[in-house]
């Protein structure tokens, strides 16, 4: 089960849709990785920017001052921030953090991908222009 509050500071967004569904494994390494940085306080700033081998790709940051119209989600106090840009892109999307013997990672499962790269770094929607659908000549050095 996973245990998701919402918290919608952008009206624009349907509210019957979870904007991020974040795992409690997901929490646990973000809460660890606040602790470890000694940053508390901030929020993880989840965005969507050009580029990637699929067109778009996904990027996480630690912010301590959210802006004024990015979307806030909280879960088991851990705080994660998506722009009002990024969230036509990732809105409804689960975040989860997986550790295998091969190397951990955040890992995003996107309602709003058609395709994505080998890697899961980048994506496209229905909406992006046809990308090449071979594989990722860059997934190795990720």
């Amino acid at each position: 089960m996973t245990d998701l509050i919402e918290i919608d500071n952008n009206p624009e967004v349907a509210t019957d849709t979870p904007v991020l569904i974040v795992t409690p494994e997901a929490v646990a390494k973000i809460r660890e990785l606040l602790v470890q940085r000694n940053i508390p306080n901030h929020a993880l700033r989840v965005f969507v920017s050009g580029g990637g081998c699929s067109g778009l790709q996904y990027g996480m940051a630690f912010e301590g001052n959210p802006q004024e119209f990015d979307t806030t989600v909280e879960v088991d106090g851990v705080k994660l921030v998506v722009d009002p840009t990024s969230i036509m892109y990732v809105g409804g999307a689960t975040i989860d953090y997986v550790d295998s013997l091969m190397g951990g990672g955040f890992r995003i499962d996107n309602p709003n991908a058609v395709s994505s790269c080998g890697c899961g770094n980048s994506f496209r929607t229905k909406n992006e222009g046809s990308a090449s659908e071979g594989g990722c000549s860059t997934c190795g050095s990720h």
